[in-house]
């Protein structure tokens, strides 16, 4: 193998591919970066065992082959050499990596060639394009709600399903928080199998680190979900586009009828409370510094159609109380939401004003926004065992 590429062309990619492979720990063959020369591109793939990275790049190959080396080691180097040409060459007979740019000159060993194993193929024939800043605002939407548990099967995981005329919905729970956000795109609709897809948080967590606003192509294996880029240099119409591919393994676990208890928000004797969304976040950041281990909420009490009181109080903490313009509408007296959780999901939206529907002091409350559409997040009120004390009740 033997090839010049310029390190510009090859740094985002070898960045990419060293964030999934591990760093110190698993197997020497997981901690492998494979450089792939053939006919006028260099690809470069990594692999964790689950996630999968390939990116192609414009070369000039005079010699093609393959060999695997330290991934770490060589981002680093790579990372740390000025912009220029690199020469690479694959020194058989020692074994080594010769790495060239200018004066220097460096040698790295290469892994064993029978660690290499196949990547799964990109499935160019359903695949479809969709925007990669659009996904990007999905996953924002959502992830906070999906749980850090592995063990909660499902519920850590985002799921996508389609639904009626051509939409898609897109959730995250985790037992007390839900996120539900809509779109239509019939492209993407038709992708999907009928039973929607689920994907570990995990992995939506490096799948944001991969995107860039740039279109991208999606599609779906019988086990894997595909995201590929490409971008053609307008310097050089006769280079070699660059194409990358992120694939992902897919989870089949059983996803709850969220249904169950986004209905309940449509009941009759449900409450509302239309607010400004700023103004009570600024309200609960400073309710929250009352709150303590044992009182982590606030207090909504609705003295009148329009004001909104927000108390909360500890033993040691002191008290805090706010009186807030609002719209309210129901019968409602109080309930008690945990602050940090709602700060949180309010900071989620784009609206000036949000939208509180209530179920209940123990039921399901939904958050909308006016500028957020087809947006939904639903929270669960804190029970109210003792004065001074609550517990958290699931949705799921």
């Amino acid at each position: 193998m033997q090839l010049k590429v310029f390190r510009n062309d090859i740094i985002d990619g070898l960045q990419k591919s060293s964030a999934i492979i591990p760093a110190k720990t698993g197997a020497a063959f997981l901690r492998t970066i494979w450089l792939e020369a053939a006919s006028g591109v260099l690809r470069i793939l990594s692999t964790d065992s689950s996630l999968e990275f390939t990116g192609q790049y414009a070369a000039k190959v005079t010699e093609e082959g393959l060999c695997g080396v330290q991934g770490k080691n060589f981002f680093e180097l790579v990372r740390k050499l000025p912009p220029g040409e690199i020469g690479l060459t694959l020194d058989a007979a020692s074994g080594n990596l010769l790495i060239k740019q200018g004066t220097r000159r460096y040698k790295l060993p290469v892994s064993d060639r029978n660690w290499f194993q196949s990547f799964s193929p990109f499935p160019d024939a359903e695949a479809v394009t969709w925007s990669g800043d659009f996904l990007q605002e999905l996953i924002d939407r959502v992830a906070y709600c999906i749980s850090d548990e592995d063990t909660m099967e499902a519920m850590a995981c985002m799921f996508l399903k389609p639904a009626p005329e051509a939409k898609v919905e897109v959730c995250g729970l985790n037992g007390h928080q839900f996120s539900l956000v809509g779109f239509f795109n019939d492209d993407v609709h038709a992708l999907l199998p009928e039973d929607g897809i689920l994907i570990q948080k995990k992995y939506v967590a490096e799948l944001k680190r991969w995107l860039t606003a740039d279109e991208i192509e999606l599609a779906i294996s019988q086990k894997r979900l595909f995201f590929r880029t490409q971008q053609k240099d307008p310097a050089d119409e006769a280079a070699a586009p660059k194409i990358e591919t992120f694939s992902l393994p897919l989870s089949y676990y059983q996803y709850p009828d969220y249904n169950t208890f986004v209905s309940k928000l449509k009941t009759e004797g449900v409450s509302t409370l239309s607010i400004d969304r700023l103004e009570l976040v600024d309200a609960l950041e400073r309710v929250a510094i009352f709150n303590t281990d044992n009182n982590r909420c606030a207090y909504f009490l609705f003295d009148s159609p329009t004001e909104l009181s927000l108390r909360s109080q500890g033993q040691e903490a002191g008290e805090a109380a706010e009186t807030l313009e609002c719209v309210f509408s129901g019968e409602l007296e109080k309930v008690a939401f945990p602050t940090k959780d709602i700060i949180d999901i309010l900071g989620h939206f784009n609206a000036a004003r949000v939208t509180l529907t209530l179920t209940g002091s123990e039921g399901p409350c939904g958050i909308t926004g006016e500028e957020d559409p087809e947006c939904l997040v639903i929270i669960m009120p804190m029970k109210i065992v003792e004065e001074t004390y609550y517990s958290e009740e699931d949705i799921a």
